[in-house]
């Protein structure tokens, strides 16, 4: 599965709403993939948040090391993609972050995504948290 910034956060914060089912899922699964753009929107997320400085950063040190989880790190031809995609969506509110997401799932062939933004499901993608 593909996990965005905000499925990070739901297992990262006790006191997210969707905690205990983002980290039962997370846990559960085989195969976690996520990106370098995700990972800044995170401590950017966390940070607005107020989760604690000393977490967001464990997390952001202890996933570069963790084997389970795939980091895709955006070079300039995915970012260009992204960012095609979004002209081709400009009746779309999505991130650029998001849009380099959907250019790595489809190029994957991965369909479900730990998130609970809904601009996933706009591209046809499976949502896990709602």
């Amino acid at each position: 599965m593909f996990v965005d910034t905000s499925g990070f956060f739901s297992v990262n914060d006790k006191a997210e709403k969707h905690h205990a089912e983002a980290s039962r899922i997370y846990k559960q699964a085989w195969f976690r993939l996520t990106t370098g753009y995700v990972l800044d929107e995170f401590v950017a997320l966390a940070t607005a948040r107020k989760l604690s400085r000393e977490k967001i950063l464990a997390f952001s040190e202890e996933i570069l090391i963790d084997e389970t989880v795939e980091i895709v790190w955006v070079n300039k031809d995915l970012h260009t993609k992204a960012v095609e995609l979004l002209r081709n969506r400009t009746d779309k509110l999505y991130s650029l972050c998001d849009a380099v997401s959907f250019v790595v799932m489809r190029e994957r062939k991965i369909t479900e995504v730990l998130t609970t933004d809904h601009h996933f499901e706009q591209e046809g993608f499976v949502r896990l948290l709602k």
